[in-house]
């Protein structure tokens, strides 16, 4: 996905050549440790959704070799494009950029509440939240770094966050609790996709 720089007066969502730019879905995990691979897992769960109720396109190369792209066509919401990765900080950069909105599913740690629980936040809540993922750290000062050299970032970035129960061990599959969230977080980035029109 190369940084684009063309002018917002194509208007929302596309570029200056009239390409649409996708609603991207940034799914942050790592399958091999125990419930972060919540992000990876629900990334798959989301494909196979959007490709039954939408049209699937050839997605274009990946910005790194750590991550696969799907991209669908899905009523409402338009070009969809699904990332799976377990890159963090300014390695995210490129994920980013181009996108028309930004939608980051991934587990977080705070302590604040049971394992399992699912909250829809925005960018500016996480200058409250304790704790968080590993996965962010840089990627808010990936979207600044963009947004001051003047990339296509997403003024809109929403957080499927999942509070996870262990993120530590190494093998391990997702406890019960993370892997019951997995059809609510699509549920929600469905439904965060389906209000798209509607915000526009």
């Amino acid at each position: 996905m190369a940084a684009s720089t063309a002018s917002s007066a194509a208007g929302p969502g596309t570029e200056a050549g009239g390409a649409e730019r996708p609603v991207r879905v940034l799914c942050l995990g790592n399958d091999l440790i125990a419930d972060d691979a919540l992000g990876i897992v629900a990334a798959r769960w989301l494909c196979r959704r959007l490709a039954a109720s939408g049209t699937p396109r050839l997605a274009g190369p990946a910005f790194d070799p750590a991550a696969t792209v799907h991209a669908f066509h899905y009523p409402g919401a338009g070009v969809v494009e699904v990332v799976e990765t377990g890159l963090t900080g300014m390695y995210l950069l490129e994920a980013v950029v181009g996108a028309a909105r930004l939608i980051v599913v991934d587990t977080v740690v705070t302590g604040s509440a049971p394992a399992g629980t699912v909250e829809v936040l925005e960018e500016a809540d996480f200058a409250t939240v304790s704790g968080g993922s590993p996965h962010y750290v840089g990627l808010f000062e990936a979207l600044e770094l963009a947004r001051a050299l003047g990339l296509e970032v997403p003024a809109e970035v929403a957080i499927v966050a999942v509070e996870a129960g262990d993120h530590l061990t190494v093998g391990g599959g997702m406890t019960a609790a993370v892997g019951a969230a997995v059809p609510i977080v699509v549920e929600q980035v469905l439904a965060l996709l389906e209000g798209v029109a509607a915000r526009d």
